[in-house]
């Protein structure tokens, strides 16, 4: 089968032969029909998890995917051969993931069974970012009427927050170019801010002067993240994904700040496939990679800015 993998950390991705994994009598074989990108795939490259966890090279890159069981173990009860699932397939210990042709995982494992009306795309596209950014938003403890800031909100993680929020009755702000304004606000943001139109920070606190019950940052820095707490009210609350927060400064503030690190479950993703389904939650597929060329546009794809997901497809 085709993958694109590392030989190491650091190394540039390629596309590579290697034989269909072999499975264990509670695994299942998933022929891949899509897989999705996430920041943290980068991560794994870059070396995020050797101090945590060995690892076998070469590496197959990517966690989340959709496909069809090709084969179940004999000890597996819960999936058989022609269902259509999606879930995470990284297993850095093993060396394996979902940039391929095929891939394996446990049987219990974060999968969930997918409905026939739901493209392996959109499915795809749920398992990381979907989880992260409802978890993410739970965080928050923000309630109905209360006024939250996704501070990044035009990618995955923050496209999804967006419409968890609006679901919960939030008043959402989202920052965007003029490009993805309107899409947001179909996704359930009541504002928009636009840091072509001046810095977000100075535009929020105009705006509310008294301050906000909740930010939840997908892109800024320990610095930068100082700056956007300013707008939270007493008792308000500051969520990061992406480690950005100095919780003895955020302290110093006065601040209620937590680095999240998201908590996967099979129970989730089943709710979240359930709703895409439905309808409730959109999903923007932002490009489609053939896996032969991922290798090659990695350098691309890792810097991008994001209009939603982008989605690998081995065929």
């Amino acid at each position: 089968m085709r993958a694109v993998t590392i030989a190491d950390f650091g190394a540039d991705p390629e596309l590579i032969e290697l034989p269909v994994p072999e499975l264990g009598p509670t695994e299942i074989l998933i022929r891949i029909e899509a897989a999705a990108v996430n920041p943290f795939d980068w991560k794994v490259i870059d070396g995020a998890l050797k101090d945590f966890v060995p690892h076998t090279f070469p590496l197959i890159l990517g966690n989340d995917a959709a496909g069809v069981v090709e084969r179940a173990g004999a000890d597996v009860t819960r999936f058989q051969p022609g269902d259509r699932v999606c879930g995470q397939f990284m297993s850095v210990r093993r060396g394996r993931g979902a940039y391929a042709e095929y891939a394996v995982a446990a049987e219990t494992g974060f999968l969930a069974i997918l409905p026939p009306e739901l493209p392996f795309a959109v499915a795809a596209a749920l398992p990381t970012a979907g989880m992260s950014a409802y978890n993410a938003v739970d965080a928050t403890c923000a309630a109905s009427g209360q006024t939250i800031l996704i501070n990044g909100a035009t990618g995955g993680v923050g496209q999804f927050a967006v419409q968890f929020a609006a679901q919960r009755g939030l008043r959402v702000i989202a920052t965007a170019g003029q490009d993805m304004a309107d899409y947001l606000r179909e996704l359930g943001a009541a504002e928009i801010v636009d840091r072509a139109q001046g810095n977000t920070v100075d535009q929020v606190q105009a705006a509310y002067p008294k301050g906000i019950d909740a930010v939840l940052d997908l892109v800024s820095g320990p610095a930068d993240a100082l700056r956007v707490a300013d707008l939270l009210a007493l008792d308000g609350i500051f969520i990061s994904t992406v480690g950005g927060l100095d919780q003895e400064a955020l302290t110093a503030k006065g601040v209620v700040g937590m680095n999240f690190s998201n908590k996967s479950s099979t129970e989730l993703l089943e709710t979240l496939v359930a709703m895409a389904s439905s309808g409730t939650l959109r999903v923007r597929i932002d490009a489609e990679v053939p896996l032969a060329q991922v290798a090659a546009t990695a350098s691309d794809l890792r810097t991008r800015r994001a209009r939603g997901k982008t989605v690998i497809l081995p065929r």
